[in-house]
């Protein structure tokens, strides 16, 4: 009790907030590790997903790429990236997309696959065109599907992004590393603490724009 105590102590310290190795910058790289990786997997993937979800070609793609990313250790890959790369901020960043690329991929593939048959017979019936039905129909009753594999992947790569201070000195990862090495445990609790502060903030964030996304379909249906 009494390391948490001192952890949420430290916390407010307000010393611990400023500086370029306080809490405020970390943060800010954390943050900045995450959307990069997110915004950059979702672009490569998603297409990709809604691609083989439209076409049903490539399907064995996504029960492999799943298979992988749940096999992978996240501390083997980084390390094997910080061998390929360097030092560095780029290393963490190769293995994040790796990790984040195959829920988003099978979220949107799902997405797309669980549409209705008869919906898309219909649309195509009355004269869309491939892409037509695709960018009117499938995309959008997959939407919360896709959404909830976001919202997944958004958490994985926050929980992940810590071990970005193995190899680079950034994000709320150093935290726990130096408090580690020095056996500072409270800085390394609150390190922790602050982890799953971001994450829960990150979840309900993307929480509250699915239910809005929601709201907003279900009133232009009405």
């Amino acid at each position: 009790m009494t390391i948490i105590i001192d952890a949420i102590v430290w916390i407010a310290t307000a010393s611990n907030w400023t500086g370029s190795g306080g809490i405020w910058v970390r943060l800010a790289q954390h943050l900045a590790v995450t959307a990069g990786v997110v915004i950059l997997a979702c672009l490569i993937a998603l297409p990709t997903g809604l691609l083989i979800g439209h076409s049903r070609r490539g399907t064995v793609i996504i029960p492999l790429c799943a298979g992988a990313a749940r096999s992978l250790p996240t501390l083997g890959l980084l390390t094997l990236c910080g061998l390929w790369v360097g030092v560095g901020i780029t290393a963490p960043f190769l293995a994040l997309l790796v990790l984040a690329m195959p829920p988003l991929l099978a979220g949107a593939y799902a997405g797309v696959a669980s549409v209705d048959p008869k919906v898309v017979e219909a649309a195509r019936a009355i004269g869309l065109s491939p892409w037509q039905i695709l960018q009117k129909v499938e995309i959008p009753l997959a939407m919360p599907v896709i959404m909830e594999g976001i919202r997944s992947t958004i958490l994985q790569v926050v929980a992940t992004a810590t071990l970005a201070a193995y190899t680079a000195d950034a994000g709320l990862g150093r935290f726990l590393f130096t408090g580690l090495k020095t056996r500072d445990w409270p800085q390394m609790l609150a390190g922790a603490i602050l982890v799953v502060l971001l994450a829960l903030c990150l979840d309900a964030l993307s929480q509250y724009l699915q239910d809005r996304y929601s709201q907003r379909r279900l009133i232009a249906t009405r």
